[in-house]
């Protein structure tokens, strides 16, 4: 497996413009083409503002040669990106892979990369909100330990409910 992992992680820059466009692009096609969100829905902007993410907390990118292959937005305690978490807890989002990359381990590198994060940061967990549709996503974090947080799920808006899973550290 370790063969297949040839990238490295980047901690984007919000003035890299380059990596910025490549995250963003990947972020809205990952949703967009997982139908996971239409492709005219408001929070397409959003996940296409990959400098906001990188402003508003750590914005994680796994590059191979100056090519993003997936990336992931850590919002540590106070960061906006926290949405869910609570004062001892770290947050991520948008976990995204470019197509093209799947079946790395690019998405499971950066999720163990945000867990990293949380404990250089001395937290007693993190927690992450998810889209019930996500099946790839959910394997990923049941098989490295995340537990489901029902009493969490919550509604960004009334036709969304999403699901939160939550690791003790």
């Amino acid at each position: 497996m370790m063969s297949r992992m040839s990238f490295t992680f980047v901690q984007v820059d919000p003035q890299d413009h380059a990596l910025l466009s490549q995250v963003g692009d990947i972020t809205k096609r990952a949703y967009v083409d997982g139908g996971h969100l239409a492709v005219d829905d408001d929070y397409a902007t959003h996940l296409a503002d990959a400098a906001g993410r990188a402003r508003d907390g750590e914005l994680w990118a796994a590059v191979e040669d100056r090519t993003v292959l997936g990336s992931v937005a850590f919002g540590p305690p106070g960061s906006p990106l926290a949405e869910v978490a609570g004062p001892d807890e770290a947050e991520f989002r948008m976990l995204s892979v470019d197509a093209a990359a799947r079946g790395r381990g690019v998405g499971s590198a950066l999720v163990r990369q945000c867990i990293a994060r949380a404990r250089a940061h001395h937290l007693r967990a993190i927690v992450l909100s998810t889209q019930p549709t996500m099946r790839d996503a959910h394997r990923i974090y049941e098989r490295l330990g995340f537990a489901r947080t029902p009493e969490r799920d919550w509604k960004p808006v009334p036709s969304v409910t999403l699901k939160t899973y939550r690791l003790d550290l």
